[in-house]
């Protein structure tokens, strides 16, 4: 969190905007959508005669005992399409959630004639942020967190935090776009990152750290370490040109 040199000061206990990228619907995410309109019926029909005692049951459970959306979400398949109950397969991939609920309105007005677009109610919403972790973490994995909002910072955390053994300049972030992947080497040492696009985690993100290299060398964590590993290969260096003379 310094400034480097080649980038713009951030003053401290200034007011930084944040450069949130719109997050468009990809393949494998999982969303939840809510579905409710005027007639009890069909209400009945989805499922939602009462959608309080699902949410209760789903914030009952911790973020850390599994994937509480696999069972009850939608999952986006390779064609970018969801099977929604009865109006069948709708295409949401490369739309913002509030462009699905557009869409999603209209093909269940569509289908239900005596519905409008205006009687129904429908929310689309992701099932929480999947991210992974792999390197010079404390607890490497593969994580999901029920919430729309995830800074970089917190993802860490979520992990146990860096090794001390972490190169924190050049951080590999793995992220997924419509076209397929792209890498991005970040630097948390600069503060300059929190108004970046890569402050706020996206799902299906994966972060590497790779190492120092005096882990690389296996020459100690720590500059005491390294220090006891010269002074003890010096030593043994000594000790055998003294037994060759």
């Amino acid at each position: 969190m310094q400034n480097k040199d080649k980038s713009k000061a951030l003053v401290t206990d200034s007011l930084i905007q944040y450069s949130v990228p719109v997050y468009h619907l990809q393949y494998n995410d999982i969303v939840d959508v809510k579905i409710k309109t005027t007639i009890p019926e069909m209400n009945a029909i989805f499922g939602l005669e009462d959608p309080e005692s699902k949410q209760s049951s789903s914030q009952g459970m911790n973020q850390n005992n599994g994937d509480v959306y696999y069972m009850t979400g939608y999952t986006i398949d390779q064609n970018g399409e969801i099977k929604l109950p009865f109006i069948g397969k709708v295409k949401v991939m490369g739309l913002t959630t509030g462009q699905a609920e557009t869409v999603i309105s209209q093909k269940l007005a569509g289908y239900f004639k005596k519905v409008s677009v205006e009687d129904l109610y429908v929310r689309v919403k992701l099932g929480g942020i999947r991210f992974s972790t792999l390197g010079e973490f404390n607890k490497p994995g593969k994580y999901v967190v029920l919430q729309e909002r995830m800074t970089i910072f917190e993802a860490i955390a979520q992990s146990g935090d860096l090794t001390v053994q972490a190169k924190r300049n050049k951080v590999k972030l793995l992220r997924q776009y419509p076209e397929g992947t792209r890498i991005h080497i970040l630097d948390l040492n600069d503060r300059s990152i929190i108004n970046s696009p890569y402050y706020f985690i996206q799902p299906n993100d994966q972060l590497y750290v790779e190492p120092l290299k005096v882990r690389q060398f296996g020459t100690g964590v720590t500059a005491a370490q390294t220090l006891q590993v010269i002074i003890s290969s010096i030593s043994a260096v000594v000790l055998v040109l003294s037994l060759t003379k």
